[in-house]
C-alpha cells in the first residue's frame, strides 16, 4: 500500500481520493466515515466573508482553496457520478441595529483595505436583494464571491469516487505502526495490519488520541462544539446565505436550510441543548422573520478540530512516513481542496507547495532541549 489515511472525514476522503487519482494504492480507516464535524458542518466555502481582523496571512491561503473548488467538483463529480452539492450563492452579511451596524462598517472597510471584493450596501438595496429579511435592517455587506457545499452530498460522493478509484475503506478504529523509528503503517480493530509507505494522520479532534504516534508528533488539536439546526420550507425564503449577529441561516436552494453560528469549549460533548436552539432560532428570525414558519427537521452538534492558533496542521511530522492533516477548525471544507492536493503531491513524492508551509505542525514543536 502506498499510503493509509487515518479519518474518513472531508480532509481525509479529500486526501485519500486525490492520492488515488494520482495513481497511488490507497486505505483509509475509520469506524465510520463521514460520521463526524463532516457530516454536520454547514459547507459553507466563505473565505472573504469569514475573513477576520489579524489573519491577513490566512486570508490568502483560504482564498487559493476556495479558488480550486470548481475544478475540485467537477474531477470529483466527474469520478463519483454524481453531484457534490456545490453552490455558487454568495452571503450577504446585515445588521439589525446601530451596533452591528457600526461593526459590519469595520469589517467592510477592512476588506476594502485587503482589497477583497465586497459591496457595501443600504438598507433599501439590503432588502431589495433579499426581500424576506426583516424590516429592521440596517444595512448590508455583499460578498458575491462565496459560496458553499452540501456536506450531505460531499460526503457519499467523495466516498463513492474513493470507491471508484479502488480506495480501500475500513470501518475500523487504527494505530499507528511505527518501527525503527519510521511509520510503517495501522493495526486495525481485529489484529490486521495494513502496511504502507506513508500514513496520513486525518483524524480530526481525535488526532491526539490514536494510538502509537509518537509523543513528540502527538498534534495539539482539541475539540470545538457546534450546534446546527436543519430545517424545511420554502425555497423561495432566501437566494443566499444571511450572516448577522453570531447566526447563519443558509439555503440549499430546495427549500432545505441551515442555522448555526455556535463554538463552545465543551470538550467531547455533543449534546444538543435548549439555550443553542432557542438562541440559533431566536437570532435567525431576528433577520429573517419567516424561520419561525419552517419546520424543524434536526438539531446537531459536531466536533471541529481546532488547533492552539486556529490555523491547520499539515505537513511532516518528525516520524519519517508520518503526515499530519488536522486542526482545520471551522474550515474544513473550505480548505479540503488546498489540503488534498498538498498531501496527495507529497504522497506521490513531490514536495510541500509554499503555500502551506504555514500550516506545517513543526511551528507547535518545543526547540530541542527546550523542557515543558
Amino acid at each position: 500500500m502506498d499510503a493509509v489515511v487515518i479519518g474518513g472525514g472531508v480532509i481525509g476522503l479529500a486526501v485519500a481520493w486525490r492520492a488515488a487519482r494520482a495513481g497511488l494504492n490507497v486505505a483509509v480507516v475509520d469506524p465510520e466515515p463521514g460520521s463526524g464535524a463532516s457530516n454536520f458542518a454547514a459547507g459553507m466555502i466563505a473565505p472573504v466573508g469569514e475573513a477576520e481582523f489579524g489573519e491577513e496571512a490566512v486570508i490568502s491561503l483560504n482564498r487559493d482553496s476556495a479558488a480550486r473548488y470548481p475544478s475540485f467538483v467537477a474531477e470529483l463529480e466527474l469520478d463519483a457520478g454524481r453531484s457534490a452539492g456545490y453552490r455558487q450563492t454568495g452571503t450577504l452579511h446585515v445588521a439589525v441595529d446601530a451596533d452591528e451596524q457600526s461593526a459590519l462598517e469595520r469589517h467592510y472597510r477592512f476588506r476594502q483595505e485587503l482589497e477583497l471584493p465586497v459591496e457595501r450596501l443600504s438598507s433599501r438595496q439590503t432588502r431589495d436583494l433579499e426581500p424576506g429579511l426583516s424590516p429592521s435592517i440596517r444595512g448590508g455587506m455583499l460578498v458575491d464571491s462565496d459560496h458553499q457545499v452540501d456536506p450531505r452530498a460531499m460526503i457519499p460522493t467523495l466516498l463513492q469516487a474513493c470507491s471508484r478509484l479502488g480506495v480501500q475503506i475500513h470501518r475500523s478504529r487504527a494505530s499507528l505502526l511505527v518501527e525503527a523509528g519510521r511509520a510503517t503503517g495501522v493495526a486495525l480493530d481485529g489484529g490486521q495490519r495494513i502496511e504502507a509507505a506513508s500514513v496520513v494522520l486525518a483524524a480530526g479532534p481525535w488526532s491526539g488520541a490514536v494510538p502509537g504516534v509518537p509523543s513528540d508528533d502527538t498534534p495539539p488539536v482539541r475539540p470545538v462544539k457546534g450546534q446546527i439546526l436543519r430545517l424545511r420550507g420554502s425555497p423561495e425564503m432566501i437566494a443566499r446565505t444571511i450572516r448577522g449577529g453570531s447566526v447563519y441561516i443558509l439555503p440549499r436552494g430546495d427549500g432545505r436550510v441551515v442555522i448555526g453560528g455556535t463554538v463552545e469549549e465543551r470538550g467531547f460533548d455533543t449534546s444538543v441543548t435548549a439555550g443553542a436552539v432557542y438562541e440559533l432560532l431566536r437570532e435567525a428570525r431576528a433577520l429573517v422573520p419567516d424561520v419561525a414558519e419552517l419546520e424543524l427537521v434536526e438539531a446537531s452538534a459536531g466536533l471541529r478540530p481546532g488547533s492552539p492558533d486556529n490555523m491547520p496542521m499539515v505537513g511532516d511530522s518528525t516520524t519519517p512516513g508520518l503526515i499530519i492533516a488536522t486542526g482545520h477548525h471551522r474550515n474544513g471544507y473550505l480548505l479540503a481542496p488546498a489540503t488534498a492536493d498538498a498531501v496527495a503531491a507529497v504522497l506521490a513524492g513531490g514536495t510541500w507547495p509554499e503555500a502551506t508551509r504555514p500550516w506545517s505542525p513543526s511551528r507547535f514543536r518545543r526547540p530541542a532541549g527546550v523542557g515543558a
